[in-house]
């Protein structure tokens, strides 16, 4: 299976993607916040990351993306965005129009059901390393 990397300040959450990522037989390690998970990026080397949207502040995964896409390392590393901006602004993020300016492979709305995360992951993982 694969090695994946949460990044997320809610503590639920975090529980929440570690239980179902390792029932289905991956490896997780998780930070709490941008900083730490770019560090633990680094090092890690994950198939795939899992990345918030707003933490410290509310675009602090998408610097976080940015900072992950820059890297020669990770560079290539699949995101799947988690995102509640819907639930806090009334705007959700689209793949289709906002791919361009945001790193990221796919988005989820949080909530998310442990079969359309463990959905997302899988497609994600099997799509072609760059």
């Amino acid at each position: 299976m694969a090695n994946i990397l949460c990044i997320d300040d809610d503590m639920d959450v975090i529980e929440f993607l570690t239980l179902t990522l390792k029932a289905a037989g991956h490896t997780v390690e998780t930070a709490p916040d941008g900083k730490a998970g770019f560090a633990k990026a680094l090092t890690f080397l994950p198939d795939l990351i899992v990345l918030d949207v707003m933490m410290a502040n509310t675009t602090e995964g998408v610097g976080t993306a940015f900072d992950i896409r820059g890297n020669e390392k990770i560079r290539h590393t699949p995101i799947l965005m988690l995102t509640s901006i819907n639930q806090e602004f009334g705007n959700a993020f689209k793949l289709q129009s906002d791919s361009s300016s945001l790193p990221v492979d796919d988005f989820v709305e949080k909530p998310i059901a442990s079969k359309t995360l463990l959905e997302k992951v899988s497609r994600l993982l099997a799509k072609p390393k760059a």
